[in-house]
């Protein structure tokens, strides 16, 4: 992995790169933000072989403008975007454009307030029964001409390289499938045809820059829905692109019509793309380039076993922009890794928010958010080992103060020690590994299974405290739900015996990962939920993944339900159509959780003290990281 590679005529130090992954931290206008050209400059430093921007729009007729990305559409765009490029080089490292032709049906709408243009009259995403505008082949014409103009400027910016948009289903797949592109003019007809597009974007990045100006480019091999792409269709495109003067494959999987593929949760396992690397290798003369839930070890394994030539990290340098400086280091294990939750990463973006971090706050804020050492050390108590004391403490000794950390239980971790369990979630133990390890370089003093109260001298000495106490397991008042059938969901995962049918009395998201985990073990699961779906508040593209799996283990699911009773051997529900009773060796009880405010509470008039996490309102392991490492700076 860290031997140098070319990337066409590119001279690489290692085999890795940063995929292009959106951020939404480009400025109204267009140009590229104080914050975007932090994030590259950090990611530069950090080692990776070869940054690709997120994507770079190229035209902006046909589609309506996309606020907060980065656009080349017009010479405005080019110095901020060239300065940019400057920085990544002064930080030692490569940079390419990744360029897109357009979104085409993905978009709600289209100019002018009428339906979006693609390559045919197909469906829009948004809604199948509006049909988009098919683009003519004078339009099909013009949104080349301005990629022209607009590869102009990507040359002038001083760009390493450039990428081409081509997978996911956004204009230039548009044109590539066989669903979406049922035109009669050159651009449409069998697989070279509806290549045309993309061959003519190559043929205009090797008139405007020059034969050996490396140029890649990223296709889904497998797009995972009816109609969509062979491996055999793949094989073959992949062949007529090289041999159109492409330089490197990146490959990857899924479509908005599998979003859970294009965007891999910790539902996907790791390497998810790999067999994808596997189609279209043995058939190319040219490299492969793979991604998609890598690890550093994963990485190497598939370097050596032939499968790619270059790996990508992408949502892992999110959360560790020093990744692969660390690793080359020889520190590994100081890597911080992604925990594949995709809540703020995607989740913002998606949702038209600047681009976050569940485990790295300083994510795309990393021009705002510099930890400064203190003035004045001080001696700081955190009680609580979860995973807002734990960033607390953390950030709070990197900026050199005297920490000492207190935890009742005997592990650290808080609620992710238990919620770890599943393989699925492994990469919560690895956060908390994590954290032990910094703990351990910071000099940070931990003190387990040490109960703190209000009056105790550890607060009354402290110049400041962080308290993280957490949560406690609440449910309502059912009839037998402190029976010998019922068992907490927090128990269940911690070793306490459950049956061979159980029922999930709440459908939260520890609910339905805990009954993926115990359907995957072979119980008879059914996940009972008061509310119409279950995991409501999960961002989708791991709901979509997660609803794949109970389905594909048999779990059953009942929503708008209330459980109004546990018996021996039996759940009782109630619903729209009355009462149902579910035969249960095992009520898992998820109804969630409640604040643990005794001792916040009993401090609320202490100055300099600090209440993050839970014990202020359960939410998601982002939240308390993200309020643990506000209490660490504010020290």
């Amino acid at each position: 992995m860290l031997e140098p590679a070319r990337w066409g005529s590119l001279e690489l130090p290692n085999r890795t790169f940063m995929p292009p992954m959106g951020t939404h931290t480009a400025n109204a206008d267009g140009t590229i933000s104080a914050a975007g050209v932090a994030y590259l400059v950090a990611r530069a430093r950090g080692g990776v072989g070869l940054l690709i921007t997120e994507s770079i729009q190229t035209q902006d007729v046909y589609d309506l403008p996309t606020g907060s990305t980065i656009s080349l559409t017009h010479d405005r765009h080019v110095a901020p975007l060239r300065d940019a490029v400057a920085e990544v080089h002064r930080a030692g490292g490569l940079i390419s454009a990744n360029l897109t032709p357009g979104l085409g049906r993905i978009m709600p709408g289209g100019p002018g307030g009428l339906p979006p243009f693609s390559a045919s009259d197909c469906p829009t995403l948004m809604d199948p029964g509006v049909r988009c505008r098919a683009l003519s082949t004078e339009q099909v014409e013009d949104i080349l001409d301005r990629f022209r103009a607009a590869t102009r400027r990507a040359l002038a910016c001083g760009f390493d390289a450039i990428d081409l948009h081509g997978h996911t289903g956004y204009l230039t797949d548009q044109f590539l499938s066989s669903v979406w592109n049922t035109r009669t003019d050159r651009f449409g007809g069998d697989v070279r045809g509806r290549a045309t597009f993309a061959t003519e974007m190559i043929r205009i990045v090797r008139e405007e820059g020059g034969a050996d100006f490396p140029l890649s480019m990223r296709i889904s091999v497998r797009q995972g829905f009816p109609g969509g792409r062979t491996p055999e269709e793949a094989r073959e495109l992949a062949v007529i692109l090289q041999d159109a003067g492409l330089d490197v494959l990146l490959v990857d999987a899924g479509s908005y019509e599998a979003i859970d593929y294009s965007f891999p949760s910790y539902y996907m396992g790791d390497g998810v793309y790999l067999p994808d690397a596997e189609v279209v290798k043995p058939v190319l003369r040219i490299p492969v380039a793979v991604n998609g839930n890598l690890t550093p070890d994963l990485a190497e394994q598939t370097l050596a076993a032939g499968t790619a030539d270059f790996v990508g990290f992408g949502r892992m340098v999110i959360a560790d922009p020093d990744l692969v400086r660390k690793v080359a280091e020889g520190r590994a294990a100081q890597v911080r890794p992604c925990i594949r939750c995709n809540e703020l990463c995607i989740g913002n973006v998606v949702a038209g928010k600047a681009l976050g971090c569940s485990v790295n706050p300083e994510a795309a804020q990393e021009a705002t958010r510099v930890l400064l050492p203190t003035p004045v050390v001080r001696a700081v108590t955190v009680v609580g080992g979860g995973p807002g004391g734990l960033e607390a403490a953390r950030v709070a000794a990197e900026r050199g103060h005297k920490v000492d950390l207190y935890e009742r239980g005997p592990r650290l971790g808080g609620v992710l020690e238990p919620a770890a369990t599943p393989e699925f979630k492994r990469e919560l133990h690895r956060m908390v590994d994590w954290w032990e390890g910094e703990m351990a370089r910071l000099g940070v003093t931990v003190h387990l299974g040490h109960e703190v109260t209000a009056d105790a001298p550890e607060l009354t000495d402290a110049d400041a405290v962080v308290v993280a106490t957490g949560s406690t397991p609440w449910a309502p008042p059912v009839p037998g739900a402190d029976g010998l059938s019922a068992v907490h969901v927090l128990d269940f995962h911690r070793g306490a015996h459950v049956g061979p049918r159980v029922v999930v009395c709440g459908g939260g998201l520890s609910g339905a990962d805990a009954a993926l985990e115990l359907a995957l073990d072979g119980h008879d699961v059914t996940i009972v939920e008061a509310a119409p779906q279950i995991a409501a508040d999960m961002v989708v593209h791991n709901r979509v993944a997660l609803l794949r799996r109970l389905a594909e283990v048999g779990a059953r699911v009942l929503t708008g339900h209330r459980v109004t009773a546990i018996g021996d051997g039996t759940v009782v529900c109630e619903g729209p159509d009355g009462v149902v009773e579910l035969a249960a060796d095992t009520a898992l009880l998820a109804f969630g959780v409640r604040p643990d405010r005794a001792l916040p509470d009993a401090l609320a008039d202490r100055p300099a003290t600090h209440v993050v996490g839970d014990c202020v309102q359960p939410s998601k392991v982002g939240d308390a990281i993200h309020a643990g490492y506000a209490a660490g700076a504010a020290i």
